[in-house]
């Protein structure tokens, strides 16, 4: 039985590393996307303001990562300008190392500048930490976000099941636009 379980994780990631063959439809995006969003909020209400004034918002409501040894993830998400949707993407990564299990997550990309959003959007593909550095969120007490990480160009926020996630590495993920 452990084989089995082991060799089905291990299918699962190399299976989410592949494009996805079914995308999701826009407005499937496009309701998760406001789904997650409202999870945000309700983790600290710093994060609305920060959405509110970001040049554009790149929101990926249902990532889900697995693995066993080797490990990948995949979703898809909505750019966000103005609050209007104006290109759908995919994020991919994979991993190598002690891992095992499956987690579904929310990642959220704040471009805080014209400059960030517009060195984004002229890739074609982005890879985190290669292409553009992020500044992930970190909660102070009360729910604050840190005065420094809210200047930062390009802001990250990850929400699992259980709230914000701290100390994350987002570096190697590879976002692609979808084409409609």
């Amino acid at each position: 039985m452990m084989a089995k379980t082991v060799a089905g994780l291990a299918l699962l990631a190399f299976a989410l590393m592949a494009p996805a063959a079914n995308a999701a439809s826009a407005e499937v995006i496009d309701a998760r996307a406001d789904a997650a969003l409202e999870r945000l909020y309700a983790q600290t209400a710093e994060a609305k303001a920060l959405v509110e004034r970001a040049e554009g918002v790149l929101i990926f409501p249902r990532v889900i990562k697995a693995g066993i040894g080797i490990g990948g993830e995949y979703g898809e998400g909505v750019l966000r300008i103005g609050g209007e949707p104006v290109q759908y993407y995919s994020t991919a990564a994979a991993s190598i190392g002690f891992q095992l299990g499956a987690q579904a997550k929310a990642q959220f990309l704040l471009f805080m500048t014209p400059e960030a959003l517009a060195g984004f959007q002229a890739k074609d593909g982005w890879e985190i930490g290669v292409d553009g550095s992020v500044t992930l969120v970190r909660i102070g007490v009360g729910g604050s976000i840190d005065t420094t990480t809210a200047q930062a160009p390009v802001i990250g926020f990850v929400l699992a099941d259980r709230g914000l996630m701290y100390d994350l590495s987002l570096s190697g993920s590879k976002i692609s636009r979808i084409a409609r």
